[in-house]
């Protein structure tokens, strides 16, 4: 089947929509990696943010930019499979909220704390820096932008659906909260661990729904479309 008798919206959509598959299992494998291979990264103690630091922190810098880059291209994807429905328009515009909260927090590296990297003593920074400070509102905002998501976009789907949205921006919240007083404790750490998978099981569940129920780009056209494709602009 050639492109011109496909239909071109339906697998744009369906494309954009992949990458809201492809983003989290990127972000978590790409860090559960490093996280194992780095020395003194313990991951009961440490969250993946602290990872940007040390020689090899370019590493995670490209991991949170990529990962970001992929949902904001999945948020345009929920917001052509969610055109005309109510809450479509904010959703997707949260999604792009935590998108883009995920560049910024790539650009401005977190503080070394809690003894990582090696070296560094245990405790939050004394004194945090300009970056450090900037990733940590970047990193807040994006998560409030997803929390937020969840919600918007819970209203609009079965109750089974509805109940897990909400769930999972309430879990979501628990576990960011914990992270964001600077505690080192394993129950906190792994607390906000499971609140990223969460959060990003969400998106792919999400997208996932939205990807099986927009229309097969491979079904056959009408030929009164295929024609209307190629007829000039202006003609009767």
């Amino acid at each position: 089947m050639s492109w011109d008798d496909c239909d071109r919206p339906a697998a744009i959509t369906r494309s954009l929509l992949g990458y809201g598959l492809l983003a989290g299992p990127f972000y978590l494998v790409v860090g559960l990696v490093q996280a194992l291979t780095r020395d003194g990264y313990d991951l009961l103690r440490h969250d993946l943010s602290l990872l940007a630091n040390g020689p090899l922190g370019w590493i995670q810098v490209v991991n949170l930019v990529l990962s970001g880059l992929m949902t904001i291209a999945a948020a345009v994807g929920v917001r052509r499979a969610l055109r005309g429905r109510p809450g479509g328009t904010w959703g997707s515009a949260l999604i792009v909220g935590y998108g883009v909260g995920l560049v910024a927090a790539g650009a401005f590296t977190a503080d070394p704390m809690n003894g990582f990297p090696a070296g560094t003593p245990a405790g939050p920074p004394a004194a945090p820096t300009p970056h450090g400070t900037l990733h940590f509102v970047a990193g807040g905002v994006g998560f409030l932008c997803l929390i937020a998501a969840t919600f918007v976009l819970a209203r609009h789907f079965a109750p089974g659906w509805s109940w897990y949205s909400r769930a999972t921006g309430v879990a979501f919240l628990a576990g960011f909260a914990g992270i964001a007083t600077g505690s080192d404790n394993p129950g906190v750490v792994l607390g906000f661990w499971v609140a990223v998978v969460l959060g990003w099981t969400w998106l792919a569940v999400l997208s996932l729904r939205l990807y099986r129920e927009t229309p097969d780009p491979n079904r056959p056209r009408p030929a009164a479309e295929v024609t209307a494709d190629h007829q000039p602009q202006g003609s009767a």
